[in-house]
C-alpha cells in the first residue's frame, strides 16, 4: 500500500479545504447579498441552505463515483464544474441564477469528499491520523471561508469572493493531478448497481447508522448556529460588518487544531468515549447562549466549543466509518456524508425559520435539542472496542 508524503498531504488537505469553503462563503455575507439584491433574510438564509442542499446531492450521486472509476480523474472533473460555477454565481445578474450557482458550487465542492477515502486508501498505518490531518485542512477551509469573505466583501464586493475562489480551486487543480499515485478502482458493476450497493452500506453496518445520525445532528447544530448568528450580529445591539462576523471564524480555530488528537484516539480504539466527550461539549456551548443572551462573551466561548465539539464528533465519526470494509471506503464516505450535510441543510433551514418566529430564543433552543439527541444516540450505541486502524 502507497505511503503519503507529507507534501502529499498537504496539498491534500489544501484542495479539501479550499472546495469546501465554498460552501461557507456566504454565511458572514447574507446581510450584504440581500441588500445588494434587495430581498428579504428567509430568501437570502435560502443561499447557504441551497449549497448545503447541492453538497448533499453531489455526496449521494458523485461521491460513490469513487469506487468507480480513478480518484484523480473524478477530482478533475469536479473541480472544473466547481470553477463554472463560482464564475456563475460570481456573475450572478439576478436571483434566479444567484441560487442556481448557489445550487452547483453545492454539488461539486464534494471534491473534498472524494479526497477523503482516497487517502484512507492509500495509507494503512496511522489511518485515522492521516484522514485528521486531511480533515484539519478542510476544517481550516470552512473556517478560513468566512473570514475571506467578510474581508472580500468590505474592501471589493460579495461578487469577488467567487471570482477569486475560482482561481484557488484551479490552483490546487494542477497541483493534485502533479503527483499523486492512481488507486485502483474497485467496483466493477454499472453506476445504478453503484448507487444500489451506497444505499446499502447502511444495512451492513451499525456503527454506520449511528455515526451517520450522530453526524446529522452535530452539523445541523453547528450550522444552524452560523447562519443564524450572521443575522443575529448583524442587528441590534451589535450591527456588526460582513468582516467583523467573519472573524469569528478565527475562533472557531480550535476545533480544527484538535481533530488530529480526536484521530489519535480513534486509531487507539477509543471512539465511544470520545463522542460522549465532544457531543456533550457541544451542548454545553449552547447552554452557555441561553444562560447569557446577549454577551458577546457567551458567543466567543460557544464559538470555541461548538466547533471543538462538532469537529471532533466528525473526525471520530470518519475513523470509525473508514474501518468497515476499505473496498467501499467512497460508498460508505457517501453515506455518512449525505447524513451530515443533509443535516447541516435542515438545521440551517429549520433554524431561520424558527429565528424569522421568535429570533434567537427560539433558534439556540432549537439547537439545544439536536445536541441532546445526539448526545441520547452515542449513549445507546455499542462501545466499540478494537483499535480502528485496518
Amino acid at each position: 500500500m502507497t505511503t503519503l508524503t507529507r507534501t502529499q498531504i498537504f496539498i491534500m488537505a489544501a484542495t479539501a479545504g479550499i472546495a469546501v469553503a465554498n460552501v461557507y462563503y456566504s454565511q458572514p455575507i447574507l446581510q450584504a447579498i440581500a441588500q445588494h439584491f434587495d430581498i428579504t433574510t428567509e430568501k437570502a438564509g435560502s443561499i447557504s441552505v441551497l449549497s448545503q442542499i447541492g453538497y448533499g446531492i453531489g455526496l449521494f450521486l458523485l461521491t460513490p463515483v469513487g469506487d468507480m472509476i480513478e480518484r484523480k480523474k473524478l477530482i478533475l472533473y469536479l473541480q472544473i464544474g466547481l470553477i463554472a460555477s463560482l464564475l456563475l454565481i460570481g456573475f450572478a445578474p439576478n436571483l434566479s441564477v444567484l441560487y442556481a450557482g448557489s445550487l452547483l458550487i453545492g454539488v461539486f465542492a464534494v471534491v473534498a469528499q472524494v479526497i477523503l477515502p482516497m487517502a484512507a486508501s492509500l495509507v494503512q498505518e496511522h489511518r485515522g491520523k492521516v484522514v485528521g490531518q486531511i480533515f484539519t485542512g478542510l476544517l481550516i477551509g470552512i473556517l478560513v471561508a468566512r473570514v475571506f469573505s467578510g474581508f472580500v466583501t468590505n474592501w471589493l464586493g460579495w461578487q469577488y469572493v467567487y471570482i477569486l475562489s475560482s482561481g484557488l480551486v484551479m490552483a490546487t487543480a494542477l497541483l493534485m493531478q502533479a503527483d499523486f499515485p492512481t488507486v485502483p478502482t474497485r467496483f466493477t458493476g454499472t453506476y445504478f448497481g453503484l448507487l444500489r450497493s451506497t444505499v446499502a452500506q447502511l444495512g451492513r453496518f451499525s456503527p454506520l447508522r449511528k455515526a451517520a445520525l450522530t453526524g446529522m445532528l452535530a452539523f445541523g447544530t453547528l450550522s444552524a448556529f452560523w447562519v443564524t448568528l450572521t443575522f443575529y450580529l448583524s442587528g441590534a445591539p451589535f450591527h456588526y460588518a460582513p468582516s467583523q462576523i467573519g472573524l469569528f471564524g478565527l475562533l472557531a480555530a480550535a476545533g480544527a487544531l484538535v481533530a488530529p488528537v480526536f484521530g489519535k484516539l480513534a486509531d487507539k480504539g477509543t471512539p465511544h468515549r470520545s463522542l460522549l466527550f465532544s457531543t456533550s461539549l457541544t451542548l454545553v456551548s449552547i447552554i452557555a447562549l441561553k444562560l447569557f443572551p446577549g454577551t458577546i462573551i457567551a458567543i466567543w466561548i460557544t464559538v470555541i466549543l461548538l466547533d471543538i465539539g462538532v469537529q471532533a464528533t466528525q473526525v471520530t465519526n470518519i475513523a470509525i466509518i473508514y474501518s468497515l470494509d476499505h473496498t467501499a471506503n467512497s460508498r460508505i464516505n457517501t453515506v455518512y456524508m449525505t447524513s451530515y450535510f443533509v443535516g447541516g441543510a435542515l438545521g440551517a433551514f429549520f433554524a431561520i425559520q424558527l429565528y424569522d418566529a421568535g429570533g434567537w430564543a427560539w433558534s439556540t433552543t432549537f439547537m439545544a435539542l439536536l445536541s441532546i439527541t445526539a448526545i441520547v444516540n452515542v449513549a445507546t450505541m455499542q462501545p466499540i472496542k478494537k483499535p480502528l486502524a485496518i
